[in-house]
């Protein structure tokens, strides 16, 4: 068979896909390979560092609200005051009332409470105090430690994404204007000489 007129050199003609064999692209951009391995490199901080980053901190959030339970547990405890005068107000807003109870020493107490407007003097409500008598509010519960703890590891968790994605939007828009650049000052060289081509 004749190779006369034939646009390749004798022997076999170059298949496709040789270039792409070599690992070669001819058109990739430097600025593309570093978009390309960054993007790797958060996609890896989300599959790794999200869930770390919410499980350590709601951990330590779960731990440390637990602290304060125990804590406010063996400092306070609830005793059975009575109201000294009538809630006042009309409303369904709980309000500040004095109340009188006798603590465990037999000594008298006295101290102010939140009870339902109108509530008649004499009633008996619930009140948590300290040791040293003061009247205060309830201690933290367990699910309130639980709810800490998931509520920080979900912060933790969203700020982990809302960072990596922040950084590979701006690095994009960094490496966009270098583009761009670029794109101008290699159109200065070129555009002379095409208008040359088209110029009647």
């Amino acid at each position: 068979m004749s190779t006369q007129g034939s646009p390749y050199p004798p022997g076999p003609p170059p298949r496709r896909g040789d270039h792409a064999a070599k690992g070669r692209n001819s058109l990739r951009r430097a600025s593309d390979t570093f978009e390309c391995w960054l993007h790797r490199v958060l996609m890896l901080v989300l599959v790794l560092g999200l869930p770390a980053a919410a499980v350590s901190a709601g951990l330590t959030a779960h731990e440390a609200s637990m602290r304060t339970v125990r804590t406010q547990a063996a400092e306070r405890h609830q005793v059975t005051a009575r109201l000294t005068s009538t809630a006042e107000g009309g409303d369904w807003v709980k309000r500040p009332a004095p109340v009188r109870w006798t603590d465990l020493n037999g000594v008298v107490r006295t101290g102010a409470a939140l009870v339902k407007p109108g509530t008649p003097k004499g009633s008996t409500v619930r009140v948590w105090v300290t040791r040293d008598g003061q009247v205060t509010d309830p201690p933290t519960t367990r699910l309130n430690a639980t709810t800490s703890g998931w509520l920080v590891g979900s912060m933790a968790a969203f700020g982990v994404a809302a960072g990596s994605y922040a950084v590979g939007a701006g690095m994009r828009l960094l490496l966009d204007r270098r583009r761009y650049a670029q794109w101008d000052a290699e159109w200065g060289l070129v555009e002379p000489g095409w208008s040359a081509r088209f110029r009647p």
